[in-house]
């Protein structure tokens, strides 16, 4: 077996990404937040967070890499570090860094081929929803919220996906912020102001609630309320930078994209 032996997940994506090229057998702990797929919660010791992890259970498990994503897992990586264990922590934030990321790690544990299978499939299917985005009647205005207190909006990746869907985000200029603090709405009557036809909501860690969105001072006026179109696309399939955000989380972004745009033209 060439390549790292013994690799310890601490973020959901690399999980899901060697599962599906076949080489789980190299992963030996995971994030506790894994849900993809699902028999990695199953057979693999949870040993990390997002924002913490068990640095003596992941000692324990002897690991020759740790795999992590962003600068919020810096002290997670700098302790590995400094306990001998070699870390990658990947920082891709856009869709096509997403494809790349699957055909680095391929590469890095020497699975390329099957690596680049999967990703030339994930491309298939960008390619595939964006030709059935471009084909709807109208392109619907839509707020994609990460977080509610304070409200975040704008992570790349879900912005690109939103227009391969078919939609039009409605803060595209927040896409290029990489860090979740720059992307905090101080006012969350600027949503009022661009008054989307399509309310997405994927709070990490916590059931999204339609209700308590719609309710909230000022909201009623617009449009996605109006007409009932506030809705959860859950977070393990597209607050993910991984394979599951290029395969469910488009769909689900574009079915209900699909779903506002064939109203819309009804209405007119």
């Amino acid at each position: 077996m060439a390549g790292p032996r013994r690799i310890v997940c601490l973020t959901e994506e690399p999980t899901e990404v060697l599962y599906a090229i076949g080489e789980q057998d190299r992963i030996v702990g995971i994030s506790g937040f894994t849900v993809r797929p699902p028999a990695a919660r199953r057979e693999k010791p949870k040993v990390s967070a997002f924002t913490s992890a068990k640095i003596d259970a992941i000692l324990a498990l002897e690991p020759d890499l740790a795999i992590g994503f962003s600068d919020i897992q810096a002290d997670i990586a700098q302790a590995l570090i400094r306990a001998g264990v070699e870390v990658w922590i990947s920082n891709h934030r856009s869709v096509e860094g997403i494809v790349d990321y699957i055909r680095r790690l391929g590469g890095l544990v020497g699975a390329a081929a099957a690596a680049d299978a999967l990703a030339t499939r994930a491309e298939a299917h960008l390619a595939a929803v964006r030709r059935a985005g471009e084909r709807l009647p109208y392109r619907p205005r839509v707020y994609f919220e990460e977080w509610d207190d304070p409200p975040i909006t704008g992570i790349r990746w879900v912005a690109e996906l939103i227009r391969i869907a078919g939609g039009e985000d409605v803060f595209p200029e927040r896409a290029m912020e990489p860090l979740a603090r720059a992307r905090i709405l101080a006012d969350p009557g600027e949503v009022v102001a661009r008054a989307p036809d399509l309310i997405v909501g994927s709070w990490c860690g916590k059931r999204f609630r339609p209700a308590q969105v719609a309710a909230r001072p000022g909201w009623s006026a617009i449009p996605a309320v109006a007409a009932g179109q506030v809705h959860e696309i859950k977070s393990p399939i597209i607050l993910q930078p991984g394979p599951a955000a290029l395969f469910d989380g488009l769909d689900a972004l574009h079915r209900l994209i699909a779903a506002v745009a064939q109203t819309r033209r009804t209405d007119d």
